[in-house]
């Protein structure tokens, strides 16, 4: 989605990877807690206690906390630099460091090229969202393209 924050400010986040990660999210507590809720005694003989319902319930929080965070990607960027956030790190570059916005074929999503052969993947801007990935490596092309000249 792109999002105007303030003058000449972009910010995406992926669409599709949300929607699935929010929804597996409900479902594995859904599961998770229907499990933790139908143990009891089984036939086998084995005694499942408050304590181990109480745990796997929390077992299914623990993993749909896991799933929501492949929604937690972003990238914002403006005159001065982008800042990319993924699933678990954030790195702020200044366009100068930057050499170009790519996205390589067969690639799941964009990545910024720096200096000596690195590079940072973007992975807010995804693949299977399509037009909205066109748009994103346009934008961000655009910026980049005014701050460096």
């Amino acid at each position: 989605m792109r999002t105007a924050v303030a003058a000449d400010v972009v910010e995406f986040r992926p669409k599709r990877i949300r929607l699935v990660a929010g929804l597996s999210a409900v479902f594995l507590v859904a599961v998770f807690t229907a499990v933790g809720l139908l143990l009891g005694d089984t036939p086998t003989g084995v005694i499942f206690r408050t304590s181990d319902q109480v745990a796997m319930i929390c077992l299914g929080v623990l993993l749909a906390c896991g799933m929501l965070l492949l929604a937690r990607p972003r990238v914002r960027a403006d005159a001065e630099g982008v800042e990319v956030r993924n699933v678990v790190t954030a790195h702020r570059f200044a366009w100068r460091d930057v050499l170009h916005v790519s996205f390589p074929d067969g690639a799941s999503w964009a990545r910024l090229e720096l200096p000596d052969d690195e590079y940072v993947s973007i992975m807010a801007v995804q693949a299977v969202d399509r037009d909205h990935a066109v748009a994103a490596v346009r934008a961000l092309r655009e910026l980049h393209r005014a701050a460096t000249g």
